[in-house]
């Protein structure tokens, strides 16, 4: 039985180091604490995500290094691409804006994996689900950066408020950005590899689709006013159904890797033996 788990460690180490790193600022109120507190809260739990399905459903033609690149590349550019143009076109915040960010970011995010769509060696379901899960939580990463040092400033240096950004960010990560990117392009890889090439076709138009509109709703519910309990009330149960449904496509593809990946290896012929 494997007893270590890297994910785990990862998870545990960085939230000890996140909270000594909490404490040193909160007692020595040196600011030279803070870039290393807010990067800690933001990409522990993303890291240790993409590890987990890292673990269970890489392909051996996918190294760490490109998983790697995947995350922060492939995240960064996402944020560089939909900050500027959510600059230039998302004005206030209304239905069709929200939408609007919906697609810019969906789409901010496909352009590193859709590098290796078209130009890569990856065939599978599986590699293109874990493509997807590492650059979705690269820019989830980079983004709860952004939102941590937001709320620092306005807040005034309120190590409480920052908490709180870090614990919602992080635990909701995997049901937002990581669910839509990782189920888009686990139905990308899964199109290429039933036709023999890369393709756009209508089942990966559709996944499309179903992904902006989830962020598009998700979005709307956390623009609700929390003002009272009922407010709060519909603000959480939105979450729980958005989150319960991004992962459960996204599980369901994951179901699906997994299932080809052994049906893969079985048909394998087995030369080792005499």
């Amino acid at each position: 039985m494997k007893f270590y788990r890297p994910w785990l460690a990862i998870i545990i180490i960085g939230v000890i180091l996140f909270i000594g790193a909490e404490e040193a600022l909160r007692i020595t109120n040196n600011p030279n604490f803070f870039p290393t507190l807010i990067m800690l809260g933001a990409f522990v739990v993303p890291v240790a995500f993409v590890t987990y399905f890292y673990e269970h459903v890489k392909h051996y033609e996918i190294s760490l290094p490109l998983l790697t690149s995947c995350f922060i590349v492939g995240g960064v550019i996402g944020i560089l691409i939909a900050g500027f143009i959510e600059f230039r076109v998302a004005k206030g915040i209304s239905i069709a804006s929200l939408f609007s960010i919906g697609l810019i970011e969906e789409s901010a995010k496909l352009v590193f994996p859709l590098i290796i769509y078209f130009i890569g060696k990856y065939r599978h379901e599986a590699d293109g689900m874990l493509f997807g899960m590492a650059v979705g939580m690269g820019f989830a990463a980079f983004e709860t950066m952004g939102y941590g040092l937001v709320t620092y400033v306005q807040s005034q240096g309120n190590l409480n408020t920052l908490w709180q950004v870090f614990l919602i960010r992080g635990f909701l990560s995997p049901a937002g950005h990581a669910a839509w990117t990782g189920f888009l392009c686990a139905v990308l890889w899964r199109e290429r590899e039933r036709k023999g090439r890369a393709v756009i076709n209508l089942s990966i138009v559709a996944a499309y689709i179903l992904a902006i509109i989830l962020h598009a709703v998700w979005d709307i519910a956390n623009s609700i006013n929390t003002q009272t309990p009922n407010q709060l009330t519909y603000v959480i149960l939105g979450n729980i159904a958005i989150a319960a449904v991004s992962l459960i496509l996204v599980m369901l593809r994951y179901r699906e890797a997994r299932k080809s990946q052994v049906k893969e290896t079985i048909s394998q012929p087995d030369f080792t033996r005499p």
